[in-house]
């Protein structure tokens, strides 16, 4: 089977940078970017080195318009750009993007460091759009108060089976579709909901992440939101999203791998209140999305093959 991205399957460490890049006229400089993008596990290993400890790890990820201009006549089956929503005074926009880099590790500064030596490689052949430093929070815990992740699959074999591309799709198995939304949140509106309220709204309790009972817990909490059964299975994803902020501004870098775009897709879509069912996710009311974009991080062989096209 083809090699996953090392960044997609294992835990995430506690210091998290994304960064998205726009290529300026991909017809042109798409190439040399996907070479360039190509290099970035070799790279890695060699920052890496200076601390294994650190455990650096970069996904590399490319938007569909980027795709196209590299490969045209072999993409992946299920690679298409974001769709906005909006509904009931929410909405989720798409701002797009065609290079995505994923970067992990212990130590902020490793991570910092590999993201300015590629920059630097890239040059003028990219401008940035989002760049966002992340870091795990207390225990693991979103800005809100919430543990963070709670549903994510354990294990390599089921978080395999939720963010890989299998068989369905056999030039792109080892693959993963990746959707990433950047949420502000008003800390400030959401401290003046009382605790057993708060739980309500995500449908969970704060202090353990266990789940509300099914009495308890209303239609509209994140959770009830998110969490979607089919043919009696929960359809799955690997998030590693994390929290950023300054004093100034506070939120959420949500990232998701999956073998489908179709189920973060229909999370959204619950809530956003675009799936029909006359609900919405009252989190929102607390959240806002600033940025929304889907992306396809190949396995290792086919990333190096759009390097030497």
């Amino acid at each position: 089977m083809p090699t996953p991205q090392a960044g997609i399957l294992p835990a995430p460490q506690s210091n998290a940078l994304f960064l998205i890049l726009n290529v300026v006229n991909p017809t042109v400089n798409g190439k040399a970017v996907a070479k360039v993008a190509a290099g970035i596990p070799a790279l890695v290993e060699k920052i890496g080195a200076t601390d294994s400890r650190a455990k650096l790890v970069c996904t590399v990820s490319f938007g569909s318009e980027l795709w196209n201009a590299l490969s045209p006549k072999k993409r992946p089956a299920g690679l298409r750009p974001f769709t906005a929503l909006a509904a009931e005074g929410l909405s989720a926009p798409s701002t797009g993007g065609d290079l995505l880099l994923h970067i992990l590790s212990k130590r902020h500064d490793l991570n910092f460091e590999l993201a300015m030596r590629v920059r630097t490689q890239l040059g003028g052949m990219v401008e940035v759009m989002d760049e966002v430093h992340g870091f795990q929070y207390l225990d693991s815990r979103d800005l809100t108060g919430f543990i963070d992740g709670t549903e994510n699959p354990k294990g390599n074999k089921d978080r395999s089976a939720a963010a890989l591309v299998g068989a369905e799709d056999a030039a792109f198995t080892g693959g993963s579709y990746v959707f990433t939304q950047r949420y502000i949140h008003d800390l400030a509106k959401w401290a003046t909901v009382p605790p057993r309220e708060q739980e309500k709204v995500i449908g969970r309790r704060k202090a353990d992440s266990e789940e509300l009972s099914e009495k308890a817990k209303p239609a509209t909490a994140h959770i009830s939101r998110t969490v979607i059964e089919e043919n009696g299975e929960e359809l799955e994803i690997v998030r590693h999203s994390f929290p950023y902020g300054t004093v100034s501004e506070k939120g959420l870098f949500f990232i998701a791998y999956c073998k489908t775009l179709d189920i973060p897709e229909k999370m959204l879509a619950r809530m956003m209140g675009t799936s029909g069912d006359g609900h919405h996710d009252h989190l929102m009311h607390y959240s806002h999305a600033v940025s929304g974009a889907n992306f396809f991080a190949p396995s290792l062989e086919v990333l190096a093959t759009l390097g030497r096209r």
